[in-house]
């Protein structure tokens, strides 16, 4: 009794503290949403008058976007975000320009749209003599370097030099195509058209290297392969590319670049490149009440363990429930992105049974992914028993020899021939085992279908 009588005054001490902590963090956090508020006030940018006018007669400018993952990306909902995107948001803030994206499913085919004025501005090419014929580039905002991808058996690679007389796989006009042409003409390229399918030349031994951003070469796991050195004096900045015959265009995205604050675009970097943010540094008001807390907890040790043993317990479900929710937010993005897919594609394991397919896939075979996953190709009926057990055959054969495949060929469907690209690739987890082989194909008969091309096949 006489201990509880003289704990009472500690633990009055104790809530006191409890208490003024609670209201510091009140007013701690009307004080952040206060700064969050003012952050969204963005000064409009001074523009001349032709500049307004532009604006006015072009309200909506047209981007061609294609999915470069921390640089540009749709999210699982299908929005557009990234750091570029970041970027854009801030210019729409200080111009009134809207930015609307459509999505290119290469860099060829982005190139593609620009020259055919389908498209007013892209945000993610590099800079080259080719592309200076039909495009302005904008004050840089940022950068990164080229680095050489090899094979993880090989020796690192350290220079173009060290290329002569080997084979270098690039995506289809890439930015330092020419130059290596021009400079190294004893280099062999050969011409893709995704960065994907480079690296998968490389993994199967048929190219020895290839060229990515540095940024872009970390994304995904490495499994054969292996990031060499950077290509000495051969830097890519960030920049906002304009297609020829829109001087007010750039002019106007030049000036909002400008006047963006170099510490917000520090920040922008920093959340998309780095997954970091700086941490606030504590105030001498934060320290007094956690030392002041330490001492009062003292007096209360046995309230307090009873208190830090429940606030681990919510720390541990609110961190598993924060994983769960990463976890299934990095799935739906995924299954997303396959869906969004116009190709069909597919993945099988290493006995060649279906683990996963997209809708395209299901459409094409017009099937349902829970109709056929876990089986083999000859063990359902969506295509001719021929083709079924030819194409079976060839997945086996890939799954032994790991080469990947590439080709244009017919199959015959159950509603005919048709003419395809068929690509299928193997891949492996994170510590290099194959697990098994990815896929697709792009229809080309019904791709000219519905081009309405009538040339002779």
């Amino acid at each position: 009794m006489l201990f509880y009588r003289g704990l009472k005054p500690a633990l009055g001490w104790l809530c006191l503290f409890g208490l003024l902590g609670v209201m510091h963090g009140s007013v701690a956090a009307q004080l952040a949403l206060h700064d969050d508020a003012v952050g969204l006030n963005v000064q409009p940018i001074e523009l001349d008058a032709h500049e307004r006018q532009w604006i006015r007669d072009n309200p909506t400018v047209t981007v061609a976007s294609v999915q470069y993952p921390l640089y540009l990306f749709q999210d699982e909902h299908g929005q557009w975000s990234g750091l570029n995107n970041d970027v854009l948001k801030r210019v729409t803030a200080m111009t009134g320009l809207q930015f609307v994206h459509h999505e290119s499913f290469s860099t060829d085919h982005m190139l593609e749209r620009l020259e055919s004025g389908a498209a007013d501005i892209s945000t993610t090419l590099a800079v080259s003599d080719e592309r200076k014929a039909f495009l302005d580039f904008s004050h840089a905002f940022g950068g990164a370097g080229w680095v050489f991808v090899g094979r993880a058996g090989a020796p690192s690679v350290e220079s173009l030099e060290q290329l002569a007389k080997r084979v270098v796989v690039l995506p289809a006009r890439h930015a330092l195509e020419d130059v290596i042409r021009r400079d190294y003409p004893s280099i062999e390229i050969r011409s893709v058209k995704t960065y994907a399918e480079a690296r998968a030349l490389v993994e199967s031994g048929e190219a020895y290297a290839t060229i990515e951003n540095e940024i872009g070469a970390q994304l995904y796991p490495l499994g054969l392969l292996k990031v060499g050195a950077l290509v000495e004096g051969k830097w890519e900045a960030d920049h906002l590319a304009v297609r020829k015959g829109m001087p007010e265009l750039l002019s106007i995205l030049n000036k909002a670049l400008e006047a963006f604050p170099p510490a917000e675009l520090c920040a922008i970097r920093l959340k998309w490149l780095e997954g970091i943010s700086p941490a606030p540094i504590p105030s001498v008001w934060q320290r007094m009440i956690e030392w002041g807390c330490w001492v009062m907890g003292g007096l209360g040790v046995f309230g307090l363990l009873s208190l830090v043993w429940n606030r681990r317990l919510t720390a541990v479900i609110k961190q598993r429930s924060e994983a769960e929710k990463v976890l299934g937010d990095q799935l739906a993005f995924q299954r997303a992105l396959i869906d969004s897919m116009p190709d069909p594609m597919f993945v099988r394991d290493l006995h060649g049974r279906l683990i996963m397919c997209n809708r395209s896939y299901e459409e094409a075979l017009s099937v349902r992914l829970d109709q056929v996953q876990g089986r083999l190709l000859i063990e359902i009926d969506v295509l001719p028993e021929a083709t079924a057990l030819m194409l079976h055959d060839e997945f086996i054969v890939q799954l032994s020899t790991r080469k990947s495949r590439f080709s244009k060929r017919q199959l015959q469907f159950k509603n005919g021939p048709r003419e395809v690209y068929q690509w299928t690739v193997p891949f492996y987890s994170a510590d290099g085992q194959l697990r098994g082989l990815l896929g697709g194909w792009t229809d080309i008969t019904q791709r000219r279908t519905e081009s309405g091309c009538r040339c002779l096949q």
